[in-house]
């Protein structure tokens, strides 16, 4: 597979338990010879999107009447949160399912199998890629493993991460993908993956916080797991911010995350021939509103500097994404909705 390493510069910026064994040495080779990517031309399609990082940390605007998880993902409404999205401009949403906890907002047996407690009845993230659609918009579902440093200590020792056996880790994370990707097949047509640092030493930060023991990452079984159910899903591997690092050649789009709008990209695709992407931070710098008693962020950016860097990003075919601040009841930054309106107002 080909690695490339490069982090960016300031000059190039402004230019399961239950689940299948892990394959052999001569089935990855087989994956490898197999692989073919998927068609992001809709993404390229689309101008800018929004996200959102609505998590089991996100509180409640001005008041602190937190409740738990299930009530909140119960009383969650998926068609204001849409709407919010559609209205602003948006052409696709990307959902945060998990985050710092291994927190999902809908039924997963395979996480029940590792940690009970940590999933709901209510699908969640079913009702909002059919609402989306409904509404003409694309559906990407952000997904992050959790294992990350003290985050969630409690799930790491359950799902495997610092067991000294790795395959159990890794059989247990596919065995989530297969289920989930299995269940919601076109409905979901792309995945965001974070933190793949804390899985594979290799790249450009190593932020692995357990003794891997020379276990090397079956990133080409992921890739095949994340596309169970729908063969067409795109899928992306995050290197870190303002990094580039390829983990497996298999994946579809670009990670992009730049954080600030910087990186505008010369060409649709990078250098190991990914759809390019980018995702900007548009409001709250801590992209979760996890502060008790806070109002939501407004835009850190002008107008006009938001309208160029799109339209600038979108003569190589390239979308934005912007994640815009989300407190618990699904409520999104109306400033910044109301900037993003005039963003699409502006721009061809």
């Amino acid at each position: 597979m080909t690695l490339t390493d490069n982090i960016l510069t300031r000059r190039d910026a402004l230019r399961g338990i239950g689940a299948t064994a892990l394959v052999s040495v001569a089935g990855r080779r087989a994956y490898a010879a197999e692989y073919h990517r998927a068609d992001a031309s809709w993404l390229a399609n689309c101008r800018f999107g929004v996200s959102t990082h609505w998590t089991a940390l996100s509180q409640p605007v001005g008041k602190d009447d937190w409740v738990p998880f299930e009530e909140a993902v119960s009383s969650f409404s998926p068609a204001s949160y849409v709407d919010q999205i559609a209205n602003a401009g948006a052409q696709y949403v990307i959902f945060t399912a998990t985050h710092a906890l291994q927190m999902l907002p809908a039924p997963c047996a395979a996480i029940d199998r590792i940690a009970p407690g940590r999933t709901t009845k209510r699908d969640l993230i079913g009702d909002l890629a059919d609402t989306c659609h409904s509404r003409g918009l694309h559906f990407i579902l952000y997904y992050n493993h959790s294992c990350n440093g003290g985050d969630d200590l409690a799930w790491q020792y359950a799902v495997g991460y610092h067991a000294l056996d790795k395959s159990r880790l890794a059989n247990n994370l596919l065995a989530i993908l297969r289920e989930l990707g299995t269940r919601y097949g076109s409905r979901v047509e792309a995945w965001w993956f974070d933190s793949c640092p804390a899985l594979d030493p290799r790249g450009v930060y190593d932020a692995t916080s357990t003794d891997m023991h020379g276990f090397q990452f079956p990133w080409e079984e992921w890739t095949a797991a994340a596309k169970a159910g729908y063969g067409a899903r795109l899928v992306t591997l995050s290197s870190a911010m303002l990094t580039r690092f390829i983990y497996s050649t298999h994946q579809d789009y670009e990670a992009g995350e730049a954080n600030d709008m910087v990186a505008v990209p010369s060409s649709q695709f990078t250098p190991d021939h990914l759809q390019a992407h980018r995702w900007v931070c548009l409001d709250n710098p801590e992209w979760i509103h996890y502060r008790v008693m806070t109002p939501m962020a407004s835009p850190r950016y002008r107008l006009e500097s938001v309208s160029e860097y799109v339209s600038m990003c979108n003569m190589t075919r390239v979308p934005v994404t912007f994640n815009v601040d989300i407190d618990r009841t699904g409520l999104l930054s109306p400033a910044s909705l109301a900037l993003l309106r005039k963003v699409r107002n502006q721009i061809p």
